[in-house]
């Protein structure tokens, strides 16, 4: 059964001590999932910080009243991002830069964050459009978009300076008086590092194994042809062979929880489920943006159409390279994907 500790989350600013020398943080984000976790670990003269929020003067300030707060005025010496979205690696340049911590993430998180963060493009590039009217994204959102300055992810992600430590699948890290082993998890974000306590039970997940949500499994015109959702489920397989009831865990949003064996029962069971639902809804023809209702069962927002559309895409991609669907292309450039 999934349980939480702590029902409350710290307030901004502040901090909760959720094991000796494990210490919960949040930071603001300015969409519908307003924060993201970020943790800090005592290393006695230093700390330790997991993940870091999106890049922004009030999220600096929050970090330096955290410095001068909870933290103690000791020095952040190293900063553990565990995949490179940009809510997790938003500052870690600016505490490299300014604040001398080293950064450690795995090879793919690092490689695609300083690609992206020198990728700022003033217009979109093709093909993301070609990628949008592929997906079927509906014409007045694909014409909004198409007018609009592109989201980039230098927006909200410092510059990073060169240099940082690989973390791989296997390592032992010492970090906060405790000894972690590094499992990478695949599906929301490539070479994902979660960390597995091997002298307690604490489990940093990142966004792997979340509570009460389910990691969002999205394609992009980066990999059109990825199976994110493939990916997702073998890295749940996996690390769900690890999860023993005592396990407690720290997400990288919503509350930490005990109950990881269940937890990852339901987030498999959940995409088997919807895998099921979208095959039978396409026994009609259906573009993505036509996946939604059997997908999630609930209204989109404008807020939330665009991940639910690289997500809608993620399953079709899944179905598609199992056999299960074919697709062909509509006169428009969208795909229509069917059962067979």
């Amino acid at each position: 059964m999934i349980h939480f500790p702590h029902t409350e989350p710290p307030v901004e600013g502040e901090a909760t001590e959720l094991a000796e020398g494990v210490l919960w943080m949040r930071m603001p984000l300015p969409m519908r999932l307003d924060h993201v976790n970020v943790y800090a670990l005592d290393d006695g003269d230093s700390w330790t910080v997991i993940d870091t929020g999106f890049n922004s003067k009030r999220g600096r300030a929050i970090w330096e009243k955290l410095m001068a707060g909870p933290l103690q005025g000791k020095p952040i010496s190293r900063v553990l991002v565990t995949h490179h979205h940009p809510d997790h690696m938003g500052m870690a340049g600016w505490l490299q830069s300014d604040h001398g911590a080293e950064l450690w993430t795995t090879r793919t998180a690092w490689l695609f964050s300083r690609m992206l963060t020198l990728d700022v493009q003033s217009v979109w590039p093709k093909e993301t459009l070609a990628f949008y009217r592929a997906a079927g994204m509906d014409s007045a959102v694909y014409d909004k978009r198409k007018a609009e300055r592109p989201f980039n992810f230098a927006d909200v992600v410092a510059p990073m300076p060169l240099g940082f430590q690989r973390i791989k699948q296997d390592d032992i890290l010492t970090i906060g008086g405790r000894r972690w082993e590094v499992h990478i998890g695949h599906g929301h974000a490539p070479e994902h590092a979660t960390l597995w306590s091997l002298d307690d039970d604490l489990v940093i997940s990142g966004d792997q194994v979340i509570a009460g949500i389910s990691s969002n499994l999205g394609v992009y015109a980066t990999e059109p042809e990825a199976d994110p959702v493939g990916d997702w489920l073998e890295s749940c397989e996996r690390l769900g062979a690890m999860a023993h009831d005592k396990h407690f865990v720290l997400p990288g949003h919503k509350l930490p929880f005990t109950g990881l064996p269940d937890r990852m029962i339901q987030l498999i069971d959940n995409h088997h489920s919807a895998l099921i639902r979208l095959e039978k809804h396409l026994e009609t023809p259906y573009t993505a943006a036509e996946c939604f209702s059997p997908l999630f069962k609930r209204k989109i927002g404008d807020g939330e159409y665009g991940l639910a559309l690289v997500e809608a895409y993620g399953h079709l991609n899944h179905l598609h390279q199992n056999g299960v669907i074919r697709r062909e292309r509509r006169a428009d450039d969208a795909w229509l994907w069917q059962k067979i």
